[in-house]
């Protein structure tokens, strides 16, 4: 009888200890598994005391759960899948329902191996007993029951742990979870017993983090890890894979590895342990894209990157505070595969390698320790990738061209292709060609301003867009059109719109690896901002041109009837009629000198100057792209950008300045006078209206515009603005009209 309570501990039930679920199997009764141990001692035996029958049925309970985890072990353990996975798919496979097929883990065999640790101790101790008892002349229960006594605090919870993880097919990151959690007990072998799994459900983790972070792969087959691909999160959601492949093509078409970086990876929520800060999982996921992108240069980048090491003298390459030298290559051409190998050494990638074996290698896990490791590589890789970035792809030359053009730094180029276009941009653009008529103004100005020496003009093209919105001409009074403009023009009577100029953008064409830095969003703010700062040009050289060639028509009229003293009287009656005209138009030239002095001046320059500081001091890639985006927030915020009553008012000063100027040049000497009235009306309610804001405690005492009172200083160091806006709120003093004062 001991005999088959020994074989019951180990799983084996026979006609002394039955197995009630199987023996109800066996009569036809689908009995569900149950929750609750089903070896008991056989009903039809009486001559077992009633207390020795309790004590065997406890004891035999330890032979259900050691049957039970030993189930569970086997099939983690399988390895079926890998050949059924590796074989064609037959058609018997497909007609098999999907719940039949087991999900393989490869986290639920690293606990099962755990277990099958834990199970081994056990058999061992079964097999004690058994030595025991053949010793002893005398065998007795006792003997037995003391040798398992500390398996009741084991394979109990351990049995309630495999049942929660099967009922709720708990798996990956959400298995450490749960063991994490069950590794907080007061039951000290318990608790050494439940950090052992841990400890090798962490081994898979470490394997899969040595995977991503040293190599960049990600290792994966069964979506336990929590950083996933990107296509798996679409599919999820319901996208095709023709959307994904659509937009992942339109984000490169050659280099996988920035399609990688911007599309290909994401934290999956789900698998992340909740012991495992979301900051460190980012850091996790930053590490691993930025050594698959060091891995991985482009075929074009080597070809540069190898050039470029034949002409630089070894030892010159100090770029903005950091002085890197990298091994030159004896011959390039032979050896282009060791360019990835210089962007990560093999060193570094051992150094990353050696932290993460350190934390493999260690029984406990210490969450300061695993956070301080995952800290360090991930410096690591940011430091490479930095110097990847910024020495290599020279970011500070492109930073600087991105000025030049985006920021109009270079004036004199864009102020000769205003004077080379405007005569074009007096007349609706035609949308069919459009883009090709700019052309010939721009490459003119390049010609006379752009030095053959400026490498990165070429990577700037001229784009307008397509246009949403009906066409207003850009001059309202034009005497002779085509038949095109004349359609445009019917319609220059209703609200103002946009003028169909203002759509002039700026392409900037960046080679591997700065689109890691010069993502489209960062380019879209950009050419956001060049948008602006043309207009603003365009209206002030359009001010400037309005009055010299009013000044120019006046000499001209002077000089011919300067003998004729009737004609001349008329011709100061007719100066002293237009003079509040011209003092409006300085007015408008004022306002748009003073904001543009602000923008370039205050804003513009202030702001390089302080990524310049960031650039020279700074070595990690990711502070980097945040104080860029800092730089192009200052732009937006402190050019009132992102303020919608103030860019709609401001571009409502711009149209009317324009307005003005296309009316001053086109009225004859009998023209109504109504349309400028208005204009000059509404520039002064708008410009009351600009200086109110401008001066509101709210704006003037925040961060987000500290040389704002300089410019408002500029704006009122007469008072003149402050006055006349508090005499339009106040309603206090009419403005004098054109018609008044043409009575006079």
């Amino acid at each position: 009888m001991l005999h088959e309570l020994l074989l019951a501990l180990l799983g084996y039930t026979g006609d002394l200890i039955i197995d009630e679920r199987e023996h109800s199997k066996s009569l036809g009764v689908d009995a569900p598994i149950s929750d609750e141990p089903t070896f008991k001692l056989a009903p039809d035996i009486s001559f077992i005391q009633p207390s020795e029958r309790d004590l065997i049925e406890k004891i035999t309970t330890l032979g259900f759960y050691y049957r039970e985890l030993d189930r569970f072990s086997v099939r983690s353990r399988n390895l079926s899948w890998i050949r059924s996975a590796n074989a064609s798919s037959l058609a018997s496979d497909l007609s098999k329902p999907k719940a039949e097929k087991p999900s393989p883990s490869v986290y639920r065999r690293a606990i099962a191996n755990g277990i099958v640790e834990i199970l081994s101790v056990y058999r061992s101790a079964v097999l004690h007993i058994e030595q025991k008892l053949l010793s002893e002349t005398v065998p007795i229960l006792a003997t037995v029951t003391q040798g398992l006594n500390k398996f009741f605090v084991l394979l109990p919870p351990l049995y309630e742990l495999v049942l929660e993880i099967e009922r709720d097919d708990i798996r990956g990151g959400q298995l450490l979870n749960l063991l994490h959690k069950r590794c907080h007990c007061g039951v000290p072998e318990l608790q050494t017993c439940i950090q052992r799994l841990l400890w090798h459900a962490h081994q898979v983790l470490y394997n899969q983090l040595a995977a991503w972070m040293v190599y960049g792969i990600l290792q994966d087959q069964h979506g336990e890890f929590f950083i996933r691909r990107q296509e798996d999160k679409d599919v999820e959601h319901g996208s095709s894979h023709r959307d994904i492949s659509e937009k992942l093509a339109r984000m490169s078409t050659d280099d996988t590895s920035l399609t990688d970086w911007h599309l290909g990876f994401h934290i999956y929520l789900d698998m992340l342990p909740e012991y495992i800060h979301m900051r460190v999982a980012e850091s996790i996921l930053f590490s691993g894209k930025a050594i698959r992108v060091l891995r991985n240069p482009s075929h074009a980048f080597r070809f540069q990157d190898i050039v470029y090491h034949q002409q630089v003298p070894r030892g010159s390459q100090k770029v903005q505070g950091f002085s890197g030298r990298f091994p030159f290559l004896k011959d390039p051409f032979a050896d282009k595969e060791l360019i990835g190998e210089e962007l990560l050494p093999q060193s570094e990638a051992d150094k990353i390698e050696t932290m993460l074996l350190e934390l493999k290698e260690s029984s406990e896990f210490h969450k300061r320790s695993f956070e301080c490791a995952i800290d360090s590589i991930r410096a690591t890789a940011a430091s490479h990738l930095w110097q990847l970035v910024v020495v290599r792809a020279d970011l500070n030359g492109h930073l600087k061209a991105l000025k030049d053009y985006f920021l109009l730094a270079k004036g004199d180029f864009f102020q000769c292709f205003l004077e080379e276009s405007r005569q074009l941009m007096r007349l609706p653009p035609r949308q069919s060609t459009a883009e090709a008529d700019l052309m010939v103004p721009f490459q003119l100005a390049a010609i006379k301003t752009i030095s053959e020496e400026d490498k990165y003009f070429s990577r700037v093209s001229l784009r307008i867009p397509s246009f949403g919105m009906t066409v207003k001409s850009s001059q309202v009074d034009l005497p002779k059109t085509d038949g095109n403009a004349g359609t445009a023009l019917s319609s220059a009577s209703s609200e103002i719109s946009l003028d169909g100029w203002d759509g002039i953008a700026l392409e900037y064409s960046v080679d591997w690896p700065l689109q890691l830095f010069f993502t489209p969003d960062v380019l879209s703010k950009y050419c956001r901002v060049f948008q602006y700062l043309l207009r603003l040009k365009r209206t002030q050289m359009e001010l400037e041109k309005s009055w010299a060639s009013v000044m120019h028509q006046d000499h001209t009229d002077f000089a011919k009837h300067r003998n004729d003293h009737v004609k001349g009287s008329v011709s100061q009656q007719g100066r002293q009629r237009s003079r509040p005209m011209w003092r409006i138009r300085e007015h408008m030239a004022f306002l748009i000198r003073n904001l543009q002095f602000y923008i370039q001046v205050d804003v513009i320059e202030s702001q390089w100057n302080v990524l310049q500081a960031h650039i020279q001091d700074s070595n990690d890639f990711t502070g980097l792209v945040g104080v860029h985006q800092e730089y192009l927030s200052a732009l937006i915020s402190q050019s009132f950008l992102d303020i919608g009553s103030l860019s709609r008012i401001l571009d409502s000063i711009m149209k009317l300045c324009l307005q003005f100027c296309w009316n001053i040049e086109n009225q004859e000497s009998s023209a109504n006078t109504s349309e400028l009235e208005h204009i000059i009306e509404e520039f002064n309610k708008k410009s009351n209206s600009l200086y109110t804001i401008l001066r509101s405690s709210r704006l003037v005492g925040s961060q987000r515009a500290p040389f704002l009172r300089r410019f408002l200083m500029r704006l009122n160091f007469n008072s003149f603005f402050e006055a006349t806006a508090k005499g339009v709120l106040n309603v206090v003093r009419p403005r004098p009209t054109l018609s008044v004062l043409n009575q006079q």
